[in-house]
């Protein structure tokens, strides 16, 4: 027999005997870092904290914009939000960057089976991406949804088939109903059925599954609202903005306002406070108990022991700190989100490592951890050394940024590039079409648990040369 024929025999019996790693990649919607095995001691999410025990969680895990589609858009192709030029809600990838490979797509075209149930890519149906999937994507759309709300109440409001329909009714739902009257229950269902058949497939897979809770409204079977107290869970730590934060860093909470119960201008009330933030902790804990589903149906199915797990959130969320609420800042509570990736016999389950993460590093990490050939491209880089020692050292910095005003129309006026470092944050506000810097900000973190910016340092003229240093790593367009 040729040679070259037998060592790509005996290669080829190698590889069968070694089957390759399946990817089960879970998105939860407008997670918080300090809920789900952060450490938020009244959180109720056994199924993260179970997760996070078996993995590596990356506690600085950055999103590099704090909204759904250029997050996600920039998760899904590696690229920075300026490079594909997507910073709102109304631009897919593709119509900047029509050739790009997906992260899911690398996987396809390296002889993967994909697949996409519920909110991965943003979801109305002009994001959806064909290229990315084996198959198309299911329960995806929200245009219509059924399942953002089951109460009597809500629905009467909420009828999104009707010629009369509002997108919205009340911020928060509970109705004692099962868990498929909502969105992430049926989610579940169907992520459940699809991961038993794709176990016995000889494929691997990349099984991307995506929980719109606890984005707003925070709706959840009533059996979740009443495993919290929500008085303990009323008072807001740091309820002001920052001392000496420019206005342009700050916003009026419009996503929040436009919900038929809240006000449209001015503060909130007590109650509606206590109430808020019972409903997001009440669906944090409902989209917990999805994926703890999926995480079964898994380990049932015995493809545990051959599939890597990430868990992650496209951005953060802020619960009335700084006076703010949802997310659209460059502040931590809005850019630091949950990391969790769990590899099969993981050396080092439970550990947290520290370093500097951006959500870009997923794609090049995952490609690496199944060893597939590196992605083009792509502006992240892969985490494997952190997972083999989650206490190597930090790269220097992580980066955001975010556009104002929000609902920009042919482009931003001023962009808020942010650069986080161990222990500083710095936000320089440019002039987007002539990159003057017209406000900044600096804030200094006392330790890992502060999440929260207290006083702009940036006018403090004992701060000049940290403003410097931390300016000249901001990109320049």
């Amino acid at each position: 027999m040729n040679r070259v024929l037998l060592l790509a025999l005996l290669a080829g019996l190698a590889s069968a005997a070694e089957p390759r790693l399946n990817i089960l990649f879970l998105v939860v919607d407008d997670l918080r870092t300090d809920l789900g095995c952060y450490g938020d001691p009244l959180a109720r999410t056994p199924h993260l904290d179970a997760l996070a025990a078996r993995g590596v969680r990356f506690t600085r895990a950055y999103s590099q914009q704090a909204v759904c589609n250029p997050s996600r858009a920039s998760v899904l192709t590696g690229r920075r939000p300026d490079t594909l030029r997507v910073w709102d809600l109304q631009t897919h990838f593709r119509q900047n960057a029509p050739d790009v490979v997906t992260l899911p797509q690398h996987f396809k075209n390296h002889g993967y089976h994909t697949e996409a149930i519920g909110k991965i890519f943003h979801d109305p149906p002009k994001f959806r991406d064909a290229p990315s999937w084996s198959v198309p994507a299911q329960l995806d759309d929200t245009e219509g949804e059924r399942g953002k709300y089951a109460s009597a109440e809500n629905l009467r409001i909420y009828q999104p088939d009707g010629k009369k329909g509002r997108e919205k009714a009340a911020a928060t739902d509970a109705a004692d109903v099962p868990d498929h009257a909502y969105i992430d229950g049926r989610v579940a269902d169907l992520a459940v059925t699809r991961v038993r058949a794709l176990a016995t497939q000889p494929q691997p897979f990349f099984l991307a599954i995506g929980f719109r809770r606890p984005h707003l409204p925070f709706s959840a079977p009533s059996r979740f609202w009443d495993q919290y107290d929500a008085d303990k869970l009323q008072t807001v730590p740091q309820p002001q903005p920052p001392r000496g934060a420019p206005e342009v860093a700050l916003h009026d909470s419009a996503e929040l306002r436009g919900y038929t119960d809240m006000p449209k201008v001015g503060p909130l009330t007590p109650a509606q406070i206590k109430t808020l933030r019972h409903g997001y902790y009440a669906a944090t804990s409902f989209s917990d108990a999805q994926i703890g589903r999926v995480l079964a149906a898994l380990r049932e199915a015995g493809a545990e022991k051959n599939t890597l797990i990430v868990l992650w959130s496209d951005h953060g969320y802020h619960l009335g700190e700084h006076g703010l609420w949802a997310k659209t800042t460059n502040y931590e509570v809005d850019t630091r989100v949950p990391l969790i990736v769990t590899r099969p016999g993981e050396p080092h389950p439970g550990a947290a490592s520290p370093a500097l993460t951006e959500l870009l590093d997923l794609y090049p990490t995952l490609a690496d951890l199944c060893g597939l050939p590196a992605p083009v491209g792509v502006e992240g880089r892969s985490l494997r050394p952190w997972l083999d020692d989650p206490a190597r050292a930090s790269r220097p910095a992580a980066f955001s940024q975010f556009p104002r005003p929000w609902t920009y129309r042919a482009e931003p006026g001023v962009m808020g590039y942010a650069v986080r470092t161990p222990t500083h944050r710095y936000i320089e506000w440019r002039n987007f079409a002539t990159g003057e810097v017209t406000a900044r900000e600096l804030y200094a973190y006392r330790d890992d648990a502060d999440l929260f910016e207290t006083e702009n340092l940036a006018g403090n003229p004992a701060e000049a040369a940290r403003v410097r240093a931390l300016s000249a790593l901001l990109p320049r367009r």
